[in-house]
C-alpha cells in the first residue's frame, strides 16, 4: 500500500501539466511558477492547451533559463501592478512573460535581460495567437537570457503517462538525486559569490573609513558652536544635518553586508559636506552655493565649483566637476590631486583606473545618471557597464548596469528595484508593441 501510494503520488507529479490551473490571486500564480515555468489559469485554458503548455515548459527547462510564462484571463485582478506583484511574490530573478486575455507583455530583471531587449522582443510577437506568441517570445528570449533556471523547478514537465512502475521508481530516485545536486550547486555558487562580495566589501571598507575619518576631522576643525554669537536657526540646522550625516555614514558602513550598500554611506557623506558648505557661506556672509556634485578627482575636496575639461589616459575628453584647487591645476596643465586606491595588483592608482569594487563608492557620490558620462572609456566605467558587474556588485551606481547583485534564477525575495525590472507594463497606454513602454514602473 505504501509503495502504491508513493507511485501514485510520483505519477501525479510527473503527469501534472503546467496548464489548466485555477488561480484566485497573484500569490497562487507565483506559487505555481516556483514549481514550473509555465502557468495557465483555468479561466484561460482555451488559449493554450495542457500539451502545448507542457511542451513550452520543457523547452524552457531544457534551456536551463529563468523564463516564466503565465496565461491569465483578461479579468485577472490587479492588472496595473501585476508584473511587480508577481515578481515580488515569486521572489526569483528572471524574465516574466504574461498573456493577459488577448494582450501580451513582459518584464525582466536587468541582470537577466535588458529592458530594451524585453520591449523589442515583446513588440516582435504582438498580434499572434497565444501558442505562437508565447513560443516565439520564448525562442527569442532564451538565447539572450542570463543566469540559470531556479532549482525549485526540478525535471521535465512532459506527460509521462504509461511509464512502467520500475521506470517511475528509478525516475523518482533520479529526481531526488538531481534535486539534491541542483541544491548543492546552487549553494556552492551562492557561497562563492558571497565570498567575492565580502572581499569586495573589505576593499571598500578601507576607502570608506578614510572618507568618514576625513569628514569627522572637518567637523572637528569647524569650530562652530550652536550658541555662539551670530548663529541663527539656519546655521544650526546646517550643522545638525552635517552631524546627522556623519552618524548615518558610520551606521550605514557598520551594517553594510554587500558592496552595493556602500552607496548609502557616500551619499550621506556628500549630503554632510554640502551642509558644511552652506554653513560656511552663512557664517561668512557669502551667497549660498548651488548644489553641485563633489570634486570628481577626490570627493573629499568637497562640492565642485565648476566643470572643467579633462582627458583620461587613452580616453576622450569630457567635462568633470572640479573643486577650485583642481580647476587651477588643470588650467596650469598640471595633474589634479586624484584619489588613489589599492588595485588588485597591490599598487595605488586613481579610483577610475582601479577594480570594479570601487563602483559603489563612486556611485554614492555621483549618482543620478552623472557617473556614466564621467567614467566612460575608463577602466572602472567599462567594468561597470558590463552585465557581469551588475550581477557581482549590484546596480544603481549612477545608472550603470542593472540587477541587485542577484543572477538569473536566484531567490532575491522582494529585494529588487522596480526601475531595474524593465520591459512593458499593463498599466497605461501603449500596451503591446509600438508604444513607449518606458524602463520601469
Amino acid at each position: 500500500m505504501i509503495l502504491s501510494g508513493l507511485l501514485l503520488a510520483l505519477g501525479a507529479t510527473l503527469t501534472a501539466a503546467p496548464g489548466a490551473q485555477a488561480a484566485t490571486d497573484v500569490q497562487a500564480v507565483a506559487d505555481a511558477l516556483k514549481k514550473n515555468p509555465v502557468y495557465v489559469d483555468d479561466a484561460a485554458s482555451a488559449q493554450l492547451s495542457a500539451a502545448d503548455a507542457n511542451a513550452l515548459a520543457d523547452k524552457i527547462k531544457k534551456a536551463d533559463k529563468p523564463v516564466f510564462v503565465a496565461v491569465l484571463p483578461a479579468s485577472f485582478p490587479g492588472r496595473d501592478d501585476l508584473f511587480r506583484d508577481l515578481r515580488t511574490a515569486t521572489g526569483v530573478t528572471g524574465v516574466y512573460a504574461i498573456r493577459l486575455g488577448d494582450r501580451f507583455d513582459a518584464k525582466a530583471d536587468g541582470s537577466v535581460l535588458s529592458g530594451n531587449a524585453v520591449r523589442n522582443l515583446s513588440s516582435l510577437v504582438q498580434g499572434e495567437d497565444a501558442k505562437s506568441q508565447l513560443n516565439d517570445f520564448v525562442d527569442q528570449a532564451l538565447p539572450q537570457t542570463r543566469g540559470s533556471a531556479p532549482a525549485s523547478w526540478g525535471g521535465s514537465a512532459g506527460d509521462d503517462g504509461g511509464v512502467p512502475v520500475a521506470a517511475l521508481v528509478g525516475l523518482g530516485a533520479v529526481v531526488v538525486a538531481g534535486g539534491a545536486g541542483a541544491y548543492a550547486i546552487a549553494r556552492t555558487k551562492r557561497r562563492r559569490r558571497e565570498e567575492e562580495q565580502r572581499e569586495a566589501l573589505e576593499k571598500l571598507r578601507v576607502v570608506v573609513d578614510e572618507d568618514i575619518t576625513a569628514f569627522g576631522e572637518e567637523l572637528d576643525r569647524l569650530d562652530f558652536h550652536p550658541a555662539e554669537a551670530g548663529a541663527d536657526d539656519a546655521m544650526r540646522a546646517d550643522y545638525e544635518r552635517s552631524l546627522d550625516a556623519y552618524e548615518k555614514a558610520k551606521s550605514f558602513m557598520a551594517s553594510a553586508e554587500r558592496p552595493e550598500q556602500v552607496r548609502a554611506v557616500t551619499q550621506a557623506l556628500e549630503d554632510g559636506r554640502f551642509s558644511l558648505a552652506l554653513l560656511a557661506a552663512r557664517r561668512e556672509g557669502r551667497p549660498l552655493p548651488e548644489r553641485r556634485a563633489p570634486c570628481f578627482f577626490d570627493p573629499r575636496h568637497g562640492p565642485s565649483v565648476k566643470d572643467a575639461e579633462w582627458t583620461p589616459a587613452g580616453g576622450a575628453s569630457r567635462e568633470v566637476p572640479v573643486c577650485a584647487a583642481d580647476a587651477v591645476r588643470l588650467a596650469d596643465g598640471d595633474d589634479p590631486m586624484a584619489r588613489t586606491v589599492v588595485t588588485d595588483s597591490g599598487e595605488r592608482r586613481p579610483y577610475w583606473e582601479a577594480g570594479p569594487a570601487y563602483g559603489p563608492w563612486a556611485g554614492g557620490y555621483f549618482g543620478g545618471g552623472m557617473l556614466p558620462g564621467l567614467l566612460v572609456g575608463t577602466m572602472l566605467g567599462t567594468m561597470m557597464a558590463s552585465p557581469a558587474y551588475a550581477a557581482g556588485y549590484g546596480s544603481g551606481y549612477g545608472d550603470f548596469g542593472a540587477g541587485a547583485g542577484y543572477e538569473g534564477g536566484d531567490v532575491s525575495g522582494a529585494d529588487f528595484s522596480a526601475g531595474d525590472f524593465g520591459g512593458g507594463d499593463f498599466g497605461g497606454g501603449g500596451f503591446g508593441g509600438g508604444g513607449d513602454f518606458g524602463g520601469g514602473f
